[in-house]
């Protein structure tokens, strides 16, 4: 079975309905992993989605914070909702689509600004988020699945504009690289995306602060698609729809697909 899954952290579902509403149109994926819904369950449009053909959902929220959604054209099931680092936060779901592949869907924490853990307490928290997902792969081992979302990391030197620049802002510390690559490791998790491009500068971020972000494409690859190595040779045809980063109100994110064939 061939299906095409998108990831996007889209900094409030209810704020951006109609964006979602034209990648679904537009892009068409058969899954679409969204974070930073900023919702509760209960009050994302999600009758409008189904009414577009995404009529499988499954779905953490929280008000005005956080919140994770697979939203499918393909039945699925959920198979979990893990709460890394006991931080109380709607950041990990993950369900089980009929063709048996396991998505999950994370939001890493930011970690704020300072990378420092002994002055700035959300860094701790998102090292220990780390930490915590790599532990739960390690003991059980992923197979068949498919690991997407925004992590809050740019690993490589090509996944930022200017690598010694941004070796101390936090999303690019070595310490944070460090502990993605542990994750990575402890599934076997494949980068399906640098697996599909593996040269050349790639972005999936600009912040809000720029005037001219697409001018200035000071840019980090925060969003990612993995997939475990028994899958990962399945995937193809991934790419950044930087366009959506110019579409009226939108996110600081930009959508990241990839398609696999099982």
């Amino acid at each position: 079975m061939a299906f095409t899954l998108a990831t996007w952290n889209i900094n409030s579902v209810r704020l951006r309905e109609a964006l979602v509403a034209r990648l679904m149109v537009d892009e068409a994926p058969d899954v679409l992993c969204l974070q930073e819904c900023k919702s509760p369950v209960e009050k994302m449009p999600l009758e409008a989605f189904a009414a577009l053909g995404y009529r499988h959902v499954v779905a953490r929220g929280q008000k005005g914070y956080n919140g994770v959604a697979i939203l499918s054209k393909i039945p699925m099931q959920e198979v979990g909702a893990e709460d890394f680092a006991a931080l109380g936060h709607a950041r990990h779901v993950a369900a089980k689509l009929e063709n048996g592949v396991t998505v999950h869907n994370f939001y890493v924490p930011a970690g704020g600004d300072v990378p420092d853990r002994d002055v700035n307490e959300k860094f701790g928290q998102k090292l220990d988020y780390l930490t915590e997902m790599r532990d739960y792969f390690r003991a059980d081992r992923p197979q068949k699945a498919i690991l997407v979302g925004d992590l809050n990391i740019a690993p490589r030197e090509d996944d930022v504009w200017n690598h010694k620049q941004l070796l101390k802002i936090v999303s690019h510390t070595p310490i944070e690289v460090d502990h993605l690559a542990d994750v990575q490791d402890s599934g076997a998790w494949v980068d399906v995306t640098r697996q599909d491009i593996p040269h050349g500068l790639l972005y999936s971020w600009w912040s809000y602060r720029a005037a001219d972000w697409a001018g200035a494409d000071k840019g980090r690859r925060l969003d990612h698609i993995w997939a475990t190595s028994d899958i990962a040779a399945s995937g193809h045809s991934s790419r950044v729809l930087r366009d959506a980063r110019g579409w009226e109100q939108p996110s600081d994110h930009a959508p990241v697909f990839a398609s696999f064939d099982l």
